[in-house]
């Protein structure tokens, strides 16, 4: 089947979809997804909506700001050789999905400016519909949106290819690169192409996160050696460059309110803390005591955002959540009396002989999460108090999932719209 024919067939797709008819192919189930929030989240599939595009300050304090601009050399090297030939752009947001950066070929670029795709715009998916950097954004995941795959009519002649960009000393996700074009000139291997790259840029942003440790060590370790006790020195995101007196810790989790002083870090206990250049150092001031946790909350009400607050004696602290965590976490929550290895495995895979990546995944979680969970079964801890905050709309539930237990609950209170 040519571009052509596909078009056409989508747009049969769509039209029954929100019709309510049985389409005449089921749409992939990524697409389907995305079209059920744009139907619960009132976007129209035929009004070109936009939203206040930003100022040249604000894009250029936004550039400033993202960990994106360090990798740019990257992803131009990556991409900008083929645009041209290929008639496609190449477009690079935030993680709000405002369009930072936007190269590639000039005829290209006027047609994206009569479409509003350009810098400073909002593409995120609840203001411009299914779209390669809106959707990518929500999913966490690559996805290439074809012709009317795209909620919003206008776009039909436009095929995009975006990948999330992570940032690897925590995971948080700092925006997308995406390639975009006009129906005719995409490529089925424009999307592996495009998510190439962005492990590249991924690749770039840990070499400098390893750079930067290890410039911390070199500053630390004399220092160390000089101490006595246990002690380490950590960048601002809780990564360990050097200790002393105990055993290598790859990663402690530092509490929000952390600065110099006193401070009570979980798995380590009371700790002085002294900034470093690049870091901080802590010298360990005694065995954590008293009581574990008494609460965990898992907050799972913002896309893409998901963390666990831990509250105990000795205060709170905050843990983010990969995609993965979030959902053995939520089906946890839904399961007081616990889950065994191949329970959740059936759960998240619809296999239940998976239990070896079960079993990893859980032993990273209880790492993180220490005396919050338990073992054998798979549950909270007897004496945590659990509340899960869930998203004000089902469907925007852990909207990443393809899990079968997270997909269901997304759809227990179906929104509006007829999509399979």
């Amino acid at each position: 089947m040519d571009a052509r024919d596909a078009a056409r067939l989508l747009k049969g797709v769509r039209a029954a979809a929100l019709a309510g008819d049985r389409p005449p192919a089921a749409p992939r189930p990524e697409i389907a997804e995305s079209w059920r929030r744009m139907l619960a989240g009132g976007v129209h599939p035929d009004r070109d909506a936009r939203s206040r595009m930003l100022s040249s300050a604000e894009t250029e304090e936004r550039r400033q700001d993202s960990p994106l601009r360090e990798v740019l050399p990257v992803l131009r090297e990556g991409l900008l050789p083929a645009l041209d030939e290929a008639l496609h752009i190449m477009v690079v947001a935030d993680a709000e999905g405002r369009l930072l950066w936007r190269e590639g070929h000039s005829s290209i670029l006027r047609k994206a400016d009569r479409l509003g795709f350009a810098v400073g715009a909002d593409w995120d998916e609840a203001v411009v519909g299914t779209n390669g950097v809106g959707t990518a954004l929500v999913t966490r995941r690559p996805v290439q949106v074809f012709s009317a795959e795209h909620f919003v009519s206008s776009h039909h002649d436009w095929t995009c290819a975006g990948a999330p960009v992570r940032d690897p000393r925590d995971g948080r996700l700092l925006g997308v690169v995406d390639v975009s074009g006009p129906l005719a000139t995409m490529h089925p291997a424009t999307l592996a192409w495009v998510s190439s790259v962005a492990r590249l840029a991924e690749r770039e942003l840990r070499v400098r996160h390893l750079e930067s440790l290890e410039r911390l060590r070199a500053v630390a370790a004399p220092l160390l050696a000089r101490l006595p006790g246990r002690a380490l020195a950590v960048d601002p995101n809780g990564w360990t460059a050097a200790v002393a007196g105990l055993a290598p810790v790859g990663r402690v989790p530092l509490p929000k309110s952390f600065g110099a002083g006193r401070v009570w870090v979980p798995q380590l206990g009371d700790c002085a803390v002294e900034p470093l250049p690049g870091g901080w150092l802590l010298r360990i001031e005694q065995e954590r005591t008293g009581p574990g946790p008494t609460r965990v909350v898992l907050d799972l009400s913002r896309a893409g955002s998901w963390s666990a607050t831990v509250y105990g004696a000795a205060g709170s602290w905050s843990q983010e959540l990969s995609p993965r965590h979030a959902e053995l976490l939520f089906l946890l929550a839904e399961s007081p009396h616990g889950r065994s290895a191949a329970e959740l495995s059936q759960e998240l895979f619809g296999d239940p002989t998976r239990t070896v990546t079960v079993r990893a995944e859980m032993s990273r979680v209880r790492r993180n999460l220490a005396g919050v969970l338990a073992h054998r079964p798979y549950r909270f801890a007897e004496d945590v108090e659990v509340e899960l905050i869930r998203p004000q709309d089902p469907a925007g539930l852990l909207p990443h999932s393809t899990a079968p237990a997270v997909i269901g609950a997304r759809l227990g209170h179906r929104g509006r719209g007829m999509i399979p």
